[in-house]
């Protein structure tokens, strides 16, 4: 301990312990013990090495540079899901849309025949678990940095999302192209220390008191070298089961700031976190709307799709 307490007299507050506590072992190693076939290695430093792929697309941006691609981290067995995106926003235009998947317990679930037919299927090595939310996300940021850095941007959205397509695609020419990502921000957010929460999160885990800035999980826009930055940065930020949060501690350690998409004339939040009941004209002034499944997708899709320019 005597190397660290110079460097302690440096910092103060939770910086401090902060910096004690990764010197001195950190995390417990919580992307360890899902239930069913754990991930490789033990570390609490996540790393794309750490894990493989089962089923890969590694040549769909091979021949093509498209402006977004959406990568949707989606359960193995939530075909429904997949495929009601695949008939309402996520086949418009000229979107890319890439389905992320781990593992179901016990690792029942061929997704092989899908992954043929649509060509549209990443499938790694890893439980599919709301605790592995982060490794999923870490896995997306490697794929697009690796397969399709040459795309402008991609669309990190979940499965649930509405999304208008048509808008982003009209806001995407004035985004930048590099070192950026946007959505709803939470400038705000600390950790729960309440063990009954499901974001529960120790001082063991988390010592500090606040987060830094992040995107919600519900869906963000990135420019594509955000993907290769946080993959970089990763090797160094200690995880936390909280997949957005890891992202914005990632950022943080990038030096990128997220930027709030919000409408300059109405302050309206263009990614729209809670649920809306659908109204045509309202959501042609958004990006997205959270809460739908795919049997409300596919009832408001085709209204919208012809008629969200008469607003």
């Amino acid at each position: 301990m005597r190397l660290v307490s110079p460097l302690l007299k440096l910092l103060s507050g939770s910086a401090a312990l902060l910096l004690l506590w990764l010197l001195v072992g950190g995390f417990s190693s919580w992307t360890r013990s899902p239930p069913g076939p754990s991930p490789a290695g033990s570390s609490d430093l996540l790393s794309p090495s750490s894990y493989s792929y089962v089923l890969n697309q590694p040549g769909l941006c091979a021949d093509r540079r498209p402006t977004l691609v959406a990568v949707v981290p989606v359960v193995p067995g939530d075909r429904t899901s997949r495929d009601a995106i695949r008939r309402t926003w996520g086949g418009a235009g000229a979107l890319l849309t890439v389905f992320f998947v781990g593992l179901s317990v016990g690792g029942a679930d061929d997704l092989s025949a899908e992954s043929r037919e649509h060509g549209d299927v990443i499938q790694m090595d890893f439980v599919d678990s709301y605790r592995n939310l982060t490794v999923k996300t870490l896995m997306i940021m490697n794929w697009v940095a690796t397969h399709c850095a040459q795309a402008s941007f991609a669309m990190k959205v979940d499965a649930d999302i509405f999304v208008n397509v048509f808008y982003l695609m009209e806001l995407l020419r004035t985004y930048p192209t590099r070192g950026f990502i946007t959505g709803s921000v939470i400038r705000d957010g600390r950790p729960r220390r309440d063990r009954e929460s499901k974001w529960f999160l120790s001082e063991d885990v988390y010592p500090d008191t606040y987060f830094p800035p992040y995107v919600s999980g519900a869906g963000y826009v990135f420019s594509t070298d955000v993907a290769e930055k946080v993959s970089l940065a990763s090797r160094h930020v200690p995880a936390v089961p909280l997949e957005d949060v890891y992202v914005g501690l990632c950022l943080r350690a990038a030096g990128i700031s997220p930027v709030y998409a919000h409408s300059f004339l109405a302050l309206r939040n263009l990614f729209e976190v809670r649920h809306l009941e659908y109204d045509r004209c309202t959501f042609a002034t958004r990006v997205i709307v959270n809460g739908f499944k795919p049997e409300e997708l596919l009832r408001i899709w085709p209204d919208f799709s012809r008629n969200h320019l008469n607003c």
